[in-house]
């Protein structure tokens, strides 16, 4: 092989792993646009549309306690499928036609990340 293929080869896979795994600051602007706001910023179920009114609590991400119970592959299907799914709040929209597999996977882990927890098996 020549070099000019190597190198060639090596950018387009640099390339296609970029568009795989989300950026750090891009997990948090898509934390802060679809999740902040009822979850809020520190994901404490505090967001902006959270009035007295709501008609639900939503999950504070940083109850170690709570988010334990749950495995990665529970938290990515409520992301994907939305709340009905896990028999919670129909408030939680479905995003998994709004946001790419690698943005899922990138909020589960900042999920983790605010919880400091690993959550169960599964």
């Amino acid at each position: 092989m020549s070099k000019p293929i190597i190198v060639t080869a090596t950018l387009l896979l640099t390339g296609l792993l970029g568009t795989v795994t989300a950026r750090a600051d891009e997990v948090e602007q898509v934390f802060g646009f679809y999740c902040a706001q009822c979850h809020g910023t520190e994901g404490q179920g505090d967001g902006p549309n959270v009035t007295d009114d709501f008609p639900v609590d939503p999950r504070n991400f940083t109850k170690a306690e709570e988010m334990e119970k749950l495995s990665d592959a529970d938290i990515k299907n409520v992301i994907l499928q939305g709340g009905p799914v896990a028999s919670k709040s129909p408030m939680m929209p479905p995003w998994g036609k709004t946001l790419s597999e690698a943005q899922v996977d990138a909020l589960v882990k900042h999920l983790r990340k605010l919880c400091n927890c690993e959550g169960k098996e599964g």
